[in-house]
């Protein structure tokens, strides 16, 4: 089964991420780059991705017909998606042991989510 591990950074996580020494934030880089390479050997990795900061997003919302698009950062936003692996697992455990060893779930939130196996009309 397919799971997506999605990595949230906040206001809180991102200032501690600033506060960190430039050897503290490698290190917890080349911890990113080790997982990737344990799952890509281990057949798990489906995926994995960094994101940008949220300024540089854009929002749509198509609303009558008419597309408009919104710049970032949306003032509402607390929290945004920073990265994310999918991986393929057997079990959701499985799935959890790896978004345990991301960094940030030390100091931000790691969140991991079941992917539908396909999109249904029943939906």
């Amino acid at each position: 089964m397919k799971y997506l591990i999605l990595i949230n950074h906040n206001e809180q996580s991102r200032r501690t991420w600033e506060s960190y020494c430039d050897d503290h934030r490698a290190a917890l880089i080349k911890a990113h780059v080790q997982l990737a390479e344990d799952l890509a050997e281990s057949g798990e990795m489906v995926v994995s991705e960094a994101l940008t900061d949220p300024s540089q997003a854009k929002r749509i919302l198509v609303r009558d017909g008419k597309t408009t698009t919104t710049d970032g950062p949306f003032a509402e936003l607390k929290e945004h998606l920073a990265g994310f692996y999918l991986v393929e697992c057997e079990t959701i455990e499985r799935a959890i042991e790896h978004a345990s060893r991301i960094p940030e779930a030390a100091f931000g939130t790691v969140e991991v989510r079941p992917v539908l196996s396909r999109v249904s009309p029943e939906l």
